[in-house]
C-alpha cells in the first residue's frame, strides 16, 4: 500500500510536471509575443542578413526575444534567413511570426514616371527595392546587356515604360532590369510591331518619337494629332524641329539636367549635337525621356491630317494651334511671341 501511495504520487508529480512543461511550450510557441500598438508592422530583411540581424530588426517589437530565439532555432529558421519584406501582425506568437518570416515576402508596387536618364531612375527604383541606385545603373548601362540586345547608350532608355508594377523588395539588380525587358517585350505584341512599321518606324524608333510628343504635350487627348504632325514631317523629309530635343541637348551638353529652360533661343538651334532635330534630319539618336505609353499608342494611332506646323495655344494653355502652310503657322506664332515676351520669359 505504501509503495502504491509512493508511485501514484511520483505519476501525480509527473503529470504535473509535464502539464507544467506542455503549458510552457505552448506559450513559447503560440502565445502572443508582441509589445506594439499598431495593428501591423513591417520589417525589412537584407538579402545578405543573418539571424543576429533579425534579432536586432525584432528586439523593438517583441516582448520576449529569449522564446522567440529557442522556438527559431528548433524550426530551423535561424540558419535559412530569406531577405524580404515582412509583416508582424499585433497578438502573432513566436510559431506564426517566424512562419511569416519564413515564406510571406510581401511584394511591393514599384512605380516611375517619365524619367530623362537612367541615372534618374536608377535613384527613383532605388527608393522603392533593395539594391542602391551605383548598383541599378551599373547593371542598366552594361554595354554586353545592351549589345545583346540589339541596343547602345542612346536607345538604354527605350526598355522602360512608366508604369505600376509588383516586385519583391529584395529583387535583385538585374532581376529588375530583366523584368524590365519581359515588360517591354510584353508591351510590343505583333500587332503594335505591325502599327510602328505601318509608320516606317522600329519599336526603339516608334519610343523615340513618343518621346518628342511626350515632351511637347501633356494633353493625352492631343498626343496622336502631335504624333501625326512629327510623322507628316518624317514622310516629306522635313526636319522635325522640336524644341524640346534642343533642350536635352542643351542639358546633356552641360551634364544638367536639372536646368530648367522655358524658351528656346536662335542660338540654341546652332548647337552641334545629333539630338537637335533643328539641325540635323530623322529622328534623335534615342529618347529624351521614358514615354508614358500614351504617348507611344498615339506614335502608333496617329491622327490622319496635313498638318505640318504648331505652336502653343496661348489661349487655350496646354494646347497647340495647328498650321498645314508655313504661312499660317507664323501667324499663329506672333500671338505666342508677343505673350512669351509679355511674360519676360528669357530662358
Amino acid at each position: 500500500m505504501y509503495i502504491k501511495k509512493i508511485l501514484l504520487t511520483i505519476v501525480g508529480l509527473g503529470l504535473i510536471g509535464g502539464g507544467w512543461f506542455a503549458y510552457m511550450v505552448y506559450n513559447a510557441i503560440f502565445s502572443p509575443n508582441t509589445r506594439f500598438d499598431s495593428d501591423e508592422t513591417v520589417i525589412y530583411i537584407p538579402t545578405d542578413a543573418d539571424f543576429s540581424d533579425v534579432k536586432a530588426s525584432l528586439e523593438p517589437l517583441l516582448r520576449d526575444m529569449g522564446t522567440f530565439e529557442r522556438i527559431a532555432r528548433r524550426k530551423g529558421y535561424a540558419s535559412q534567413v530569406k531577405g524580404g519584406k515582412y509583416a508582424i501582425r499585433k497578438g502573432m506568437g513566436n510559431n506564426d511570426i517566424i512562419n511569416s518570416l519564413r515564406s510571406n515576402n510581401i511584394p511591393i508596387t514599384l512605380s516611375f514616371n517619365n524619367q530623362e536618364r537612367l541615372e534618374n531612375l536608377a535613384g527613383r527604383v532605388a527608393q522603392q527595392i533593395e539594391p542602391d541606385s551605383s548598383t541599378l545603373l551599373k547593371v542598366m548601362k552594361d554595354v554586353d546587356f545592351l549589345k545583346s540586345k540589339g541596343m547602345d547608350e542612346a536607345s538604354e532608355m527605350v526598355l522602360y515604360l512608366p508604369n505600376s508594377y509588383e516586385f519583391f523588395w529584395n529583387t535583385s539588380a538585374q532581376g529588375f532590369r530583366d523584368r524590365m525587358l519581359k515588360e517591354y517585350q510584353r508591351f510590343w505584341t505583333e500587332e503594335r510591331v505591325a502599327k510602328a512599321r505601318a509608320q516606317g518606324l522600329t519599336p526603339s524608333e516608334a519610343v523615340t518619337l513618343a518621346s518628342v510628343v511626350h515632351k511637347e504635350t501633356a494633353k493625352v487627348d492631343e498626343r496622336p494629332r502631335v504624333a501625326g504632325l512629327y510623322l507628316n514631317r518624317l514622310r516629306k523629309n522635313m526636319r522635325l524641329q522640336a524644341d524640346p530635343t534642343v533642350i536635352y541637348a542643351l542639358k546633356k551638353l552641360s551634364g544638367n539636367f536639372d536646368t530648367i529652360i522655358k524658351r528656346v533661343l536662335y542660338k540654341d538651334l546652332e548647337l552641334d549635337s545629333p539630338y537637335n532635330t533643328y539641325k540635323y534630319a530623322g529622328l534623335p539618336p534615342g529618347p529624351i525621356t521614358m514615354p508614358d505609353i500614351s504617348a507611344i499608342e498615339a506614335v502608333l494611332n496617329p491622327e490622319k491630317h496635313d498638318y505640318l506646323y504648331f505652336v502653343v495655344n496661348v489661349e487655350n494653355f496646354g494646347y497647340h494651334k495647328f498650321a498645314k502652310t508655313l504661312a499660317q503657322h507664323n501667324r499663329n506664332k506672333v500671338q505666342y511671341i508677343r505673350w512669351i515676351n509679355s511674360k519676360r520669359i528669357n530662358r
